[in-house]
């Protein structure tokens, strides 16, 4: 009977990518999806509007804090482990906000989603980007986009559907069968890497750097709307910049530091990092601040401005299913500064008079956006890490994930403090100041062409005699010969 009970075999290339887009599906969607349902749930829980926002701050700050550690933990204790565990937490974390009886345990709940997010986005790229060599990276593009491109832009609607037709208890419930399935297909699929850290835990790189970012995640996304001279966001933005100068001279001097920042004098990868912060810089500036003047200039209802941005994340579909095609034949330079060039002409061309009077050229624009500056953040994405050996790969993408997520909540700030500080919830009777705060997202694309000259000429090359049909190391061995774990 024993010989009858066989056990799949499952690629782990395959479950990687599996699992991968699974849970970054779940983390890209839970970062949108609560925001129409916030009026539903303070009157569910009997409380104001002001304290049902802190379901998302939670969210937010959490997730920001959770980015510093991600690198060392996989490091430390494989990066199969921590990434595992951290989707089995935001499963379970997802189904305790559901079932929150009050508005406490909601926010609870919700930080620990956001704190297990913070770990999977760069544990789960460290996992995907070991399993691929560099040349057979610009495979991945379709799959890197679908969780940060397509998913955060269905949650509004998804959670406007989900909260009209049945409740907003689902728009956490939907995540407990697919986190399930993704932790047992990992269990069984994903094969442990344990790089081993150097030295002992940098406690005080730990103390200073985590909550710098989530004292400037707060102040960064709350000050637009609240004001950037209330008290919690004044005291929050200026700790945590003492902190963060504090971390940036700490983790340079340390011999063994939580964050390698050491990794940004690479060429290519300290480009793409910058890269990544200046166009997550533009991009979250303009899908901020464009449905403003959308209001400003028709008058038009706030549903109707959110939809007027859906098709970027159209075109940011289409740009993944070329990048692949183009990247090997113009390589990461020549394709990155024409796109990031044309990506600033269409923002401007969104702050001239009369464009954002017209729905269609409205949704035009939009799509443009999506492939041209997708097709430079793709590109930058797999290329910026060619350098990268796996040894690094868990700090690198942590630290890569830290820019980015900095980088789009100054555009969001700047923004802000052009159109007018804190009162930029309600759209003014002169679109003058969004049309403005368009042009800094414009210049700030632009000035990206310029940092991405540093990317390198040619796309990453196969090594020599490579065999692409043979299976990477281990994957053809049995699982008890496979080996399982480095360091």
């Amino acid at each position: 009977m024993s010989g009858l009970l066989i056990r799949p075999r499952i690629r782990p290339r395959v479950a990687v990518v599996l699992v991968y887009t699974a849970a970054m599906c779940m983390n890209g969607l839970d970062s949108t999806i609560v925001n129409p349902a916030l009026f539903t749930i303070a009157g569910d829980f009997g409380r104001p509007l002001s304290a049902a926002n802190t379901v998302e701050t939670a969210f937010l700050v959490a997730l920001a804090v959770g980015l510093p550690v991600a690198g060392w933990l996989g490091d430390r204790f494989g990066t199969k482990r921590v990434f595992l565990g951290a989707l089995t937490a935001f499963t379970i974390a997802s189904a305790a906000c559901g079932l929150a009886p009050d508005l406490n345990t909601l926010v609870v709940a919700r930080a620990v989603q956001g704190l297990a997010g913070g770990l999977l986005t760069p544990v789960g790229m460290t996992l995907l980007f070991r399993a691929f060599p560099p040349h057979e990276r610009m495979k991945l593009a379709k799959v890197l986009i679908v969780p940060t491109a397509l998913m955060p832009a269905l949650g509004p609607p998804l959670g406007g559907l989900l909260t009209e037709h049945l409740s907003w208890h689902w728009l956490f419930f939907v995540n407990v069968p697919i986190g399930t399935a993704a932790v047992l297909l990992g269990v069984f699929g994903l094969r442990e890497h344990v790089e081993g850290p150097e030295g002992k835990f940098d406690t005080v790189g730990f103390w200073l750097a985590t909550p710098a970012l989530g004292l400037l995640t707060y102040a960064l996304g709350f000050g637009p709307s609240q004001g950037w001279t209330r008290p919690a966001v004044a005291v929050s933005a200026a700790l945590g910049s003492v902190l963060l100068v504090a971390a940036v001279l700490h983790q340079v001097r340390a011999k063994t530091p939580l964050l390698k920042l050491r990794l940004l004098a690479d060429r290519v990868y300290g480009s793409a990092s910058a890269l990544a912060g200046v166009t997550a810089a533009g991009l979250m500036g303009v899908l901020f601040v464009f449905p403003l003047l959308y209001q400003a200039s028709l008058g038009a209802s706030a549903l109707d401005a959110g939809l007027s941005v859906f098709p970027e994340a159209v075109g940011l579909m289409l740009a993944s299913q070329v990048v692949d095609r183009l990247l090997p034949k113009l390589g990461p330079r020549l394709l990155t500064v024409p796109a990031l060039l044309v990506a600033a002409a269409v923002f401007a061309t969104l702050a001239i008079p009369g464009v954002a009077e017209n729905a269609w050229s409205v949704r035009g624009l939009m799509f443009l956006i999506g492939l041209v500056l997708g097709t430079a953040v793709l590109t930058v994405q797999i290329s910026g890490f060619e350098s990268i050996g796996p040894a690094d790969m868990g700090q690198a993408m942590g630290l890569f994930q830290i820019v980015r997520t900095l980088g789009g909540a100054l555009g969001i700030a700047a923004c802000a403090a052009v159109i007018g500080g804190g009162h930029v919830t309600e759209a003014a009777a002169d679109p003058g100041p969004y049309r403005t705060a368009v042009w800094v997202t414009a210049a700030l694309v632009a000035a990206g062409a310029l940092i991405a000259l540093r990317l390198p000429r040619e796309a990453p090359q196969p090594p020599p005699f490579d065999d692409e049909d043979a299976p990477p190391p281990g994957e053809g061995m049995a699982a008890e010969e496979a080996p399982a774990v480095k360091g």
